[in-house]
């Protein structure tokens, strides 16, 4: 059974159930579900409003379209993402449409809206698992990416599975409880790696 995280703090409950499987079940996911997803891409707040983030999206039940997008996966992501119901792939535009000058917050703004997809999905039942392992220079040829515009990343989105339907190797990463470096490792105060005097409640004597 996969564990709930170990809050140091409480989170909206959506944030502590957000979780990236290796195991997804086989089920499709209804159009107008994958719809809601990337409205809620959409509506993530960017530089300038620039928006400046494009989805390619195959599902599975379409193959070859399914298939273009798994080719266009590392090996290794290849190995257990060929089950999943949707694939997804996220580009940028790097540079402002209007002043086609370089836009520094662009991945920052990709990410805001990959993040707001994640929460929706969480809210629906889904489950989407972020991947960095692409090639990016065959999602450029296969989807006719035009200049300025680069592939990130990729997701996998379904229905959460059954983590013993996996290899053992994806399986443990699936049964092992999440965990994250403790605020006081990134929340910092006077200087680089001094923990804010904020996280410091009394109780513990070193915030360190």
């Amino acid at each position: 059974m996969i564990k709930d995280p170990d809050l140091d703090h409480p989170i909206h409950d959506l944030i502590a159930r957000r979780w990236s499987p290796y195991a997804f079940a086989d089920r499709s996911v209804p159009v107008a579900e994958l719809r809601s997803l990337f409205e809620a891409a959409r509506w993530a707040p960017s530089s300038f409003n620039e928006q400046p983030w494009a989805y390619f999206l195959a599902p599975r039940e379409d193959a070859e379209a399914f298939r273009r997008m798994l080719s266009c996966l590392t090996e290794g992501n290849q190995r257990w993402a060929k089950g999943v119901p949707v694939l997804a792939l996220a580009t940028v535009r790097t540079s402002f449409s209007t002043k086609e000058t370089p836009n520094p917050t662009a991945l920052h703004d990709l990410g805001l809206a990959s993040a707001m997809l994640v929460m929706e999905a969480t809210s629906r039942g889904l489950v989407v698992h972020q991947m960095a392992g692409i090639l990016p220079d065959r999602i450029a040829e296969v989807y006719r990416l035009p200049a300025g515009v680069e592939a990130k990343t990729a997701l996998a989105i379904g229905y959460r599975g059954d983590p013993q339907a996996v290899p053992e190797k994806y399986r443990q990463r699936d049964l092992t409880r999440r965990t994250r470096r403790p605020l006081p490792a990134f929340v910092y105060g006077a200087a680089w790696g001094i923990p804010s005097p904020m996280l410091d409640d009394g109780t513990n004597g070193d915030s360190s």
